[in-house]
């Protein structure tokens, strides 16, 4: 039931986003042509029910325009593209409704996995939304047993084809982070909280990579890319603080200024022989020890 509901919230942003302005009378003509109609109008105050929930929910606003035609329009759509989650909320659900729609072409369009779906998404933000703590029962991959935590939801974020949900933890006394796909039971409590106005989900991660946040310091980091592999670090920056500092023949040094995380030591690492830690020194220690411990593992 949920589900269902979120994927009509995203239909009416996208059918109102693609048309600019249109009419109840339209929004209601192509809802019809929609898998999600079961062939049923949409009721007005329905209509305008989801209106509130979407801006609610994702800060998304439908105007209507009462002197031209009673239109309705997005409100802030200059910012759909910008990303963030306005902009990938249209982009999934514009590519997964055309793929319904073209039932011929499914085997034809692949997608990675992400194990954590949307079972606990949806009830997750609508905490988030209302203002009310959750109860997991968590089993990280370190421990032999699930545990039972009591979390404050600030945000969610995905990276690496899992969701993770951000929050104060009541057991721990701190801010932390949980993998949706580890999670084995969730209830939304009646306990209600107040989302503080001093955490900035953005500027929690922006000194980091991934969805670790450690105790480390902000340090500079040097990376030399080699060949063609620097082509796709120009494309897709490490970290927002990525910078090309030196141009060479066979490659260029990349600047960052961020947390050497766990997260971003297994990314420099996946690129092999292609990356090179030039400082701080003991982050270049750490990668060449791990290098001596791959190529002893394939040794003769």
């Amino acid at each position: 039931m949920t589900k269902d509901l979120f994927d009509k919230y995203i239909w009416l942003v996208d059918t109102i986003y693609r048309a600019g302005k249109i009419t109840f009378k339209e929004i209601n003509e192509r809802w019809l042509r929609s898998r999600l109609s079961d062939g049923k109008d949409i009721p007005l105050r329905t209509f305008h029910n989801w209106r509130i929930a979407i801006e609610q929910m994702f800060d998304i606003i439908i105007e209507c325009d009462l002197k031209n035609g009673y239109c309705y329009y997005i409100e802030n759509a200059d910012d759909m593209e910008k990303g963030g989650i306005r902009n990938w909320l249209l982009n999934t659900f514009a590519v997964n409704n055309l793929i319904h729609e073209s039932h011929h072409l499914k085997r034809r369009i692949l997608f990675e996995e992400i194990p954590s779906g949307r079972q606990y998404l949806t009830p997750l933000i609508e905490a988030m939304r209302d203002g009310l703590e959750v109860e997991l029962l968590h089993q990280s991959y370190w421990c032999d047993k699930a545990s039972a935590y009591t979390l404050r939801p600030y945000c969610v974020k995905v990276f690496r084809q899992r969701w993770y949900v951000v929050g104060f933890c009541k057991e721990r006394e701190a801010i932390r982070t949980f993998s949706l796909d580890r999670i084995h039971r969730l209830q939304t409590l009646d306990t209600k909280f107040v989302y503080p106005k001093d955490f900035n989900p953005a500027a929690y991660f922006s000194e980091s990579f991934g969805i670790i946040v450690e105790d480390v310091d902000v340090q500079d980091i040097r990376v030399k890319v080699y060949g063609m592999q620097r082509q796709y670090v120009r494309a897709l920056p490490l970290h927002p603080s990525q910078r090309e500092v030196e141009v060479a023949d066979g490659h260029s040094v990349f600047a960052y200024r961020m947390r050497p995380s766990f997260d971003f030591r297994q990314e420099l690492l996946s690129h092999g022989a292609d990356v090179e830690v030039l400082s701080p020194a003991w982050l270049r220690d750490e990668m060449r020890q791990a290098a001596k411990e791959l190529a002893a593992r394939y040794a003769d």
